[in-house]
């Protein structure tokens, strides 16, 4: 995701973790960032056809599968 013209919908953080609900109008679409302070993960979500709201809220409930090395 270009971070370009990015508008900032809602952000909130608990306990070390960050969730951020970004709008691209140029490719009007919106994506939920995560980043985690304590353990350095950081991972982007494609809301796509889902509930902004409902991927803002429960971000990990639609994180990417992390596989084991």
């Amino acid at each position: 995701m270009t971070t370009t013209n990015l508008r900032e919908l809602a952000t909130r953080e608990n306990d070390g973790v960050e969730v951020s609900l970004y709008w691209n109008p140029a490719e009007n679409s919106i994506y939920v960032l995560v980043s985690d302070e304590k353990t350095g993960d950081r991972f982007e979500i494609d809301v796509g056809s889902r509930s902004a709201l409902d991927v803002f809220n429960h971000p990990f409930a639609y994180a990417p599968t992390l596989r084991a090395a």
